[in-house]
């Protein structure tokens, strides 16, 4: 299917690995120019790559620094032109009891998860707004639809990122933008891979037995893979999802049903 994108500019941050890197790459198949931004310089140059130089073209920056996004979107637009498509993919799970969540890793999960978003939405607006057809994709997480044990910052940071979406939404919905997020359940990626390692650790189980017990929480009983959230994601960039917006896609099995 042809979701005609050709020719769109379209940055995805966190796009080295994992969820962000399978983003960009279903939109470069779909023919968009894809600028791909995070933290880790080899990471990027590597997915950079292997996607193409004539499609994809890497940014260095931290999405909760202001001044380095701003020049990041500078880099990008020289590079590709201005942009149509913003998805907001970088994000990071910490865990801790409650009682011992202190203020500094409430505060860098908010950071990351959610105010990250509002600085690359805002800085790459202008763009938005003078183009047809722009959209913004926000990766949240079941965890923006239900609460999960000893992950409170997560949670709290992806909850209010699906309000952001909906707040852009209903702002913009008459400026030619959607807003919509992405709500992936447990995700076959490096984060989960951390998260495995994490349990294990803790609980003294193995690491087979913490991936399974991930997995249950899914009716389908497996997790879920990267490229079915970003087919989700470009399908949300396509003509065919103009009245689609202020919305929360789940791609979980069933989990939230």
């Amino acid at each position: 299917m042809d979701l005609q994108l050709r020719g769109a500019h379209a940055l995805v941050t966190g796009a080295g690995r994992g969820i962000g890197r399978a983003i960009a790459q279903r939109l470069a198949d779909e023919g968009c120019q894809v600028t791909l931004l995070g933290r880790d310089s080899p990471v990027l140059a590597a997915t950079a790559a292997q996607i193409g130089p004539a499609r994809a073209y890497a940014v260095v920056a931290d999405v909760t620094d202001r001044a380095a996004v701003e020049a990041a979107l500078a880099q990008a637009r020289a590079h590709f032109g201005p942009l149509r498509i913003v998805v907001n993919n970088a994000g990071a799970a910490e865990s801790a009891p409650f009682a011992q969540l202190d203020a500094a890793q409430w505060q860098r999960m908010l950071d990351l998860n959610l105010t990250g978003a509002f600085h690359v939405t805002q800085a790459a607006l202008s763009d938005l707004l003078a183009g047809h057809g722009a959209r913004v994709v926000n990766v949240a997480s079941t965890a923006a639809l239900k609460g999960y044990g000893y992950v409170a910052a997560y949670v709290a940071a992806k909850h209010g990122l699906l309000g952001l979406t909906r707040a852009l939404a209903a702002e913009y919905a008459q400026r030619d933008l959607t807003v919509n997020a992405v709500c992936p359940g447990y995700t076959d990626t490096d984060l989960l891979a951390a998260a495995v390692q994490t349990i294990a650790g803790k609980t003294g189980r193995s690491p087979e037995d913490a991936r399974a017990e991930l997995a249950r929480a899914n009716p389908q009983r497996r997790l879920i893979r990267p490229e079915e959230v970003a087919a989700a994601v470009a399908w949300l960039c396509s003509p065919a999802a103009a009245s689609v917006t202020g919305q929360a896609i789940t791609i979980d099995g069933g989990e939230v049903a």
